[in-house]
């Protein structure tokens, strides 16, 4: 630890649950005023290992300690009242309180028992501001906000904890370049702070950028640690798998044909503002764009979940514009929704059911489901998708974030849909498994499935799409095959510069 004392170490640290072992001796320490990468794939022990750290669950076995002494927290007050703070990939709002309350949650400033509301709002807006966001509407309340926006609050909160040890988890993985690099702005500024930080993610190369030191997990175990500068990457990845990986970002060979989906000039209620777009057979169009550029709108009044006040809609080539979620499903369309947990899956059911949602019929027999064709229905996907779960019968509430987007993608596949509207399909899913995602696109399209695919993470647009759309304040600023983009033309594209130069190629 380059001769500093840890500010938290945790010793051989096991936990079961039931049948599963999802740690089997783990140990793990970060100094002070340093950033420490926790990678692994989903499943790893990674959300464990922190929930086990932020009092959520205690450890079976093994020890902690926190700034040199003893540290076993009863429960996540105790431990937030010690100095440990977490930023959850799975988002823990309040969703019908406001910004501002969520952010001071539970430690509103108060005198003689009446909260201070005007320097709550003070503190509030500081906090935005550290994260480049000052002017986020303090009273909005937080489910009126996108999920980029909400990851957003949860950072800002996090920070009006001054903690001791903050851990991120997936803190980038709904943030565009430009908020990134807000994050990534802060994240130094609090190690000069001598702020311990906990980074996992899956995007590596941030891994790379922000933390000194690394450590690896694979199936609950410490599988290697080092020093981030000196680390290779490929070997990292060879860690984590515990195998070879193939190109991440495959270029397989597929024939763009006919539009499928052609939208004209649609507008919703705020945002879209105006968007024209033509999907073809076999493409794979990406979208790019700021946070609130109106990405996720776009699909959603596509998809007849959000209200479609002008312009068009044609589905192989017949206008069908003001149509039902139903209707589109019967259409051949499918929706993958950047909010898994409250839009995208039915948590308290199994992944049989999940996966089988909106296609019933091969496995009724006079309208009642055969739960045995339909445990084996679902199997066929949970094996191609490498779901890790028991088995069909597992409840989604149980599944790690990563395995529950396997699942909701999975249901598309089984609904036999021909235009898949993927909104951040690969947000929280280990690079072996956006592996795995990039590849299976790449075949749907050989298979002549058109594929819209918004994401923030650049890297995986250019590496993946035929094509890419910016969007830009509710409009399209501009399209163009994905030869003619490069990462600083389209932050340029999306932050309204006209006239962002095409890459030479």
């Amino acid at each position: 630890m380059t001769g500093q004392l840890p500010r938290l170490r945790m010793v051989d640290v096991k936990k079961r649950f039931g049948a599963t072992e999802a740690l089997r001796g783990v140990s793990f320490e970060v100094a002070a005023g340093t950033v420490h990468a926790l990678i692994g794939e989903n499943g790893a022990g990674k959300s464990t290992l922190m929930k086990i750290l932020s009092g959520v669950h205690r450890p079976d076995h093994g020890t902690m300690e926190l700034a040199g002494g003893p540290f076993s927290p009863s429960n996540p007050l105790d431990a937030r009242r010690a100095g440990i703070a977490m930023i959850y990939q799975e988002l823990n709002l309040a969703p019908h309180l406001s910004v501002e309350e969520n952010i001071l949650l539970g430690q509103e400033p108060s005198a003689f028992g009446w909260i201070r509301s005007r320097r709550r709002g003070e503190i509030a807006r500081a906090a935005l501001a550290e994260i480049g966001h000052e002017d986020m509407p303090l009273e909005r309340p937080v489910n009126r906000l996108t999920i980029a926006e909400q990851q957003l609050v949860e950072v800002a909160r996090a920070l009006t904890q001054r903690p001791k040890v903050l851990v991120m988890d997936e803190p980038t993985s709904s943030l565009t370049q430009v908020d990134m690099e807000n994050l990534f702005r802060v994240i130094q500024d609090l190690r000069k702070k001598g702020v311990s930080i906990v980074y996992i993610s899956h995007f590596l190369e941030e891994c790379k950028r922000a933390a000194d030191r690394y450590t690896v997990l694979r199936d609950g175990e410490t599988v290697d640690s080092g020093e981030m500068a000196s680390a290779d990457l490929n070997s990292i990845i060879h860690r984590m798998v515990g195998r070879e990986m193939e190109e991440i970002y495959p270029r397989g060979e597929h024939q763009i044909g006919e539009p499928v989906l052609e939208l004209r000039q649609l507008a919703g209620e705020t945002k879209p503002r105006s968007v024209d777009m033509t999907l073809r057979r076999g493409e794979i169009l990406g979208v790019a764009g700021l946070v609130g550029a109106g990405r996720t709108e776009t699909l959603r009044v596509c998809f007849g979940l959000d209200r479609l006040c002008s312009g068009k809609v044609v589905v192989l080539s017949r206008e069908s514009s003001a149509a039902s979620p139903a209707r589109r499903l019967a259409q051949g369309m499918g929706l993958l929704s950047e909010n898994r947990k409250e839009e995208g899956l039915l948590l308290n059911r199994s992944i049989a059911d999940n996966l089988t949602l909106t296609r019933f019929q091969p496995m009724c027999r006079w309208g009642v489901i055969r739960e045995k064709a339909q445990r084996q229905a679902a199997q066929v996907w949970m094996h191609q998708l490498d779901v890790r779960a028991e088995s069909p019968a597992q409840s989604m509430r149980e599944l790690s974030g990563g395995n529950q987007q396997k699942v909701a993608l999975g249901r598309l596949l089984h609904h036999e849909a021909d235009i898949l509207l993927l909104d951040e399909p690969t947000r929280g899913i280990d690079v072996g498994s956006k592996a795995q995602i990039y590849h299976l696109m790449g075949r749907l399209a050989t298979q002549g499935k058109a594929i819209v695919f918004v994401s923030s993470y650049l890297p995986e647009l250019l590496g993946v799409c035929d094509t890419i759309a910016v969007m830009c304040r509710g409009k399209l600023a501009d399209v163009r095959p994905v030869g003619e983009w490069t990462e600083h033309a389209i932050i340029k594209a999306a932050v309204g510069q006209v006239g962002a130069e095409k890459a030479n190629h």
